[in-house]
């Protein structure tokens, strides 16, 4: 049975810090698409139990921070694909921190330092969730895929400027994402 808490217990710091990947779920508040996106890379960062961070690496679409930046509405998901069935929901405010932003530096300095990088999506926890995960395949850990490492690495700083500009200002729905009105 699924239960509710207000922040995450030492219990739940641990299970998130065994999964590979997480899940990211976003949302304009009228019409528009949902956005639910996979992330790993070791991205992402337990701040306290009622804060957590994730990197964000350019990608070809910037959806999460368009509906952060209208609605902040958040939900991230961890599934336990090995070991004991369990999932794990965090709801909460979330908050994009930019390159130049006051807090960058200081949570900048949490994550490792990968190319691509976008910018930090940090979330102030509203609940937690657990559930049983009974019906989550079991899988088992090969590594990270490297593409799109490799592919901002290729393309270098200036070129992933440019495509930011170009791909990341507007949502696939039309809205502003918050890229290029702050310090890049």
């Amino acid at each position: 049975m699924a239960t509710f808490t207000t922040e995450l217990t030492e219990k739940h710091q641990a299970f998130i810090a065994k999964q590979h990947m997480f899940f990211v779920a976003t949302a304009p508040t009228g019409d528009g698409r949902i956005n639910l996106s996979p992330k790993g890379l070791e991205s992402f960062r337990v701040l306290n139990n009622k804060s957590v961070a994730y990197l964000d690496l350019t990608g070809s679409g910037n959806e999460t921070a368009a509906h952060l930046h209208e609605n902040g509405r958040i939900t991230l998901m961890f599934c336990a694909f090995e070991g004991a069935p369990s999932i794990l929901r965090i709801y909460g405010a979330g908050q994009v921190i930019q390159p130049g932003d006051a807090p960058w530096n200081d949570l900048a300095s949490e994550f490792p330092e990968l190319p691509g990088v976008r910018q930090i999506m940090k979330i102030e926890i509203d609940s937690v969730q657990t559930s049983c995960g009974y019906a989550v395949p079991e899988y088992h850990y090969v590594g990270d895929r490297k593409a799109l490492l490799n592919w901002a690495e290729k393309k270098g700083p200036e070129a992933l400027v440019a495509y930011r500009d170009k791909n990341n200002v507007l949502s696939i729905d039309g809205q502003p994402t918050g890229y290029g009105q702050r310090s890049q």
